[in-house]
């Protein structure tokens, strides 16, 4: 098996890609890696309590499968970094739904103060392995 095949590296469009991969890689340092799985691990507990974020009161998460409802109020959460590519999107859907759906049943965690500001970024990390 080839590590790398040398003539797709000719393609300037793959080799900027691959190097740019390469220097992400690289890049990151050890504690910000570890830093979001503890952030993952935190957000699926603020997903799953009741008295948090109480996530699964409504939406089903099939690809989670701690996370046990039989609900359909609310769409499914998957796919979450295909349909909230921008971050910032999200959090606005967590902090306030009703500012881009006035019909809304979700609640504004962020703007009710339901959820700190670390706890939403926790739940987009979280969401974002669905």
């Amino acid at each position: 098996m080839k590590f790398c095949d040398a003539e797709k590296l000719r393609d300037p469009r793959i080799a900027t890609h691959a190097a740019f991969a390469a220097i992400a890689a690289f890049a990151l340092p050890g504690p910000l890696l570890a830093d979001s799985s503890v952030n993952v691990e935190a957000g699926a507990r603020v997903a799953h309590a009741v008295t948090r974020g109480n996530c699964l009161a409504c939406h089903a998460m099939p690809s989670d499968p701690t996370a046990v409802t039989s609900t359909n109020i609310g769409p499914p959460l998957v796919a979450m970094k295909a349909r909230f590519p921008d971050r910032e999107k999200l959090r606005a859907q967590l902090w306030n739904a009703g500012a881009a759906n006035a019909n809304t049943v979700m609640p504004p965690f962020g703007k009710n103060r339901i959820l700190s500001r670390d706890e939403i970024e926790q739940l987009i990390d979280y969401l974002y392995t669905l």
